[in-house]
């Protein structure tokens, strides 16, 4: 068989709905739209960690956050009721990532953009890609526009933007590629913080929320205090509607540069043979560090454990064999991609690897995915956005979350209440304790690390 090319697009802190496709009324997607509609798009996807290092880990390695070891976003670290609980500051070099795989088939693999997953020696260049351009040990960029002081990407003009010069980088390699399959694996730095984009996109989405009198409605609620020590005498802001004028203006370059992306793939000769994957690291910034987003009608956004937290964005076009315009409401989630691309690319499964993972080959075939158990997640951190530590379970239907502040379970039924809004806990006993067993049983299968009392703690 031909293998295919791969272009896996991934966006930092984009929220489920921050696409048109998925129902913004605000902001402009429309070659993402396109790719909507010439591939499938999932409604019940999933990232594996509602930040951003553990969810690139399991991408790249096939397994959960807590498999890898890695489930917090690399350097934070904070306290509260509860101590920080021990993880991995970096992606373990006898993991064996899927660039790495794919390299080992003929793959030339190239990353273009965000890694956080460790300084030196854990860079992508030691973990089976081929080049890297801009991938080091930062979250987050320094600044949008030159200068990035980016070690691994030397500045280009002034006035430079950052996602405009990683397309293209893109581009380049793509151009270059000559007969070999790739492996392009491209994390924009993009939409993290800090929200800076180009003044006159900005002053176009301040005239359209002046227009649909957006400006006029309640933007902000102030909740209670941070759980966390380091913020507890702040105060949780969230966001109630997409309005912010500079993050729809990151948006829509974003979106831009994936459409000059996939021409450069169409004028190259290479579109009817490349896989493209978007999808996010984990949900939109919605509670605090400006608040820029709003996920609504999903619960929370980034560093929470609900909905908004996780549930991402995810369209796949496979030429030739997804059907365009198809929607998927199949639960899937990170570690599911390893196995996918094996199995597009006709290489045998390595399930001692991606032992967290299935293939959701069937799924993009039009058939159905092999039964599994559930989905898991456990971020047992205070982040920075509100939300304190805990588990998830998902089977079905039906959503458990354990917090470990006061070891209280939520249960919801998500086909029913997507918002998270009806606690099933008490009222629907049997389903409780079945999730809540599987839950713990598989944190013991994974030796998933719990945090402990703090006995220092003073609330504020």
């Amino acid at each position: 068989m031909t293998q295919p090319n791969f272009i896996f697009i991934l966006i930092d802190d984009l929220g489920f709905k921050d696409l048109t496709c998925y129902g913004s009324e605000f902001y402009e997607t429309p070659n993402l739209d396109r790719l909507a509609r010439e591939g499938m798009r999932f409604t019940d996807a999933y990232a594996a960690c509602p930040v951003c290092s553990p969810t690139r880990a399991s991408i790249l390695t096939g397994k959960y956050p807590a498999t890898v070891g890695v489930t917090n976003f690399i350097g934070g670290y904070t306290s509260g009721r509860l101590l920080e609980a021990p993880y991995i500051d970096h992606l373990p070099l006898e993991e064996k990532t899927i660039a790495a795989a794919l390299r080992e088939a003929g793959y030339r693999t190239w990353h273009v953009g965000k890694w956080h997953l460790g300084n030196e020696p854990y860079y992508p260049e030691h973990h089976g890609f081929d080049v890297n351009i801009g991938g080091w040990r930062a979250g987050m960029p320094k600044s949008y526009f030159v200068p990035y002081q980016n070690p691994k990407l030397p500045d280009g003009p002034a006035g430079e933007y950052l996602t405009d010069r990683l397309t293209d980088e893109a581009i380049k390699l793509i151009q270059g590629s000559g007969d070999e399959p790739f492996f392009l694996y491209l994390p924009y730095y993009a939409v993290h913080i800090p929200i800076q984009a180009k003044e006159p996109y900005v002053r176009k989405y301040q005239a359209k929320a002046r227009q649909l009198g957006l400006d006029k409605l309640k933007t902000f609620e102030e909740d209670g205090f941070f759980p966390c020590e380091h913020k507890k005498d702040k105060r949780i802001v969230r966001r109630l509607i997409q309005s912010d004028a500079a993050y729809a203006a990151m948006i829509e370059t974003l979106d831009e540069n994936i459409g000059r992306l996939l021409e450069a793939v169409d004028q190259a000769g290479k579109a009817d043979n490349t896989v493209v994957i978007f999808t996010s690291d984990n949900g939109g910034l919605a509670t605090a560090e400006g608040s820029p987003t709003c996920n609504a009608p999903l619960a929370e956004g980034k560093g929470w454990m609900y909905e908004g937290g996780t549930r991402e964005p995810l369209l796949v076009k496979w030429p030739g064999v997804t059907q365009p315009g198809s929607v998927c409401d199949v639960p899937v989630t990170s570690p599911d991609f390893y196995p996918t691309l094996l199995a597009m690319a006709g290489l045998e499964p390595m399930p001692h690897q991606h032992c967290d993972g299935v293939s959701l080959v069937p799924l993009l075939e039009g058939g159905e995915l092999l039964p599994r158990e559930a989905i898991y997640w456990h971020y047992p951190h205070y982040g920075n956005q509100g939300g304190t530590p805990g588990s998830s379970v998902r089977a079905g239907d039906y959503k458990l979350t354990e917090f470990f502040e006061d070891s209280r379970v939520e249960l919801y039924n998500l086909r029913d209440d997507i918002g998270e809004e009806c606690d099933l806990a008490e009222s629907e006993p049997d389903v409780t304790a079945r999730l809540q067993a599987m839950l713990t049983d598989w944190r013991r299968r994974v030796e998933a690390k719990i945090p402990k009392p703090n006995s220092d703690y003073r609330s504020r």
